[in-house]
């Protein structure tokens, strides 16, 4: 089983920036999608983004395109996501996942990460 650790939540002000690392276990295959989701208080669990392992799909959740960017690490099943320009309809629980597929991924059927809150003030 893939394990995911997430790290670099913290309290930003909004218009300011985070970064986040996901830190994964050793992947069985070299195909494979990872990313991020997140759960506002009170809201329902959301997905951000995700990449697939082999950099050919990238997507991004409307609210967060051209502010938010998930790359990889030069070490295989590391991600980041860069946030700028924050919001407070940022503030959430950000949950890394990682899945066999893209249809997997977005269904929540794969890994998940014990979360790191964020928090942009206002």
């Amino acid at each position: 089983e893939v394990q995911l650790a997430e790290s670099g939540g913290g309290v930003v002000q909004a218009g300011g920036s985070l970064l986040l690392s996901c830190a994964a276990s050793e992947f069985t295959s070299d195909d494979y999608f990872i990313g991020w989701y997140r759960q506002a208080p009170g809201k329902e669990r959301e997905w951000v983004t995700c990449m697939q392992s082999s950099g050919g799909s990238i997507i991004y959740r409307d609210s967060v395109k051209g502010r938010f960017t998930i790359f990889s690490a030069n070490t295989k099943g590391t991600v980041y996501l860069q946030m700028n320009n924050l919001e407070p309809e940022d503030t959430a629980v950000y949950y890394c996942m990682s899945a066999d597929d893209g249809i997997n991924w977005l269904g929540g059927f794969g890994s998940w990460g014990q979360g790191t809150r964020v928090t942009v003030s206002v």
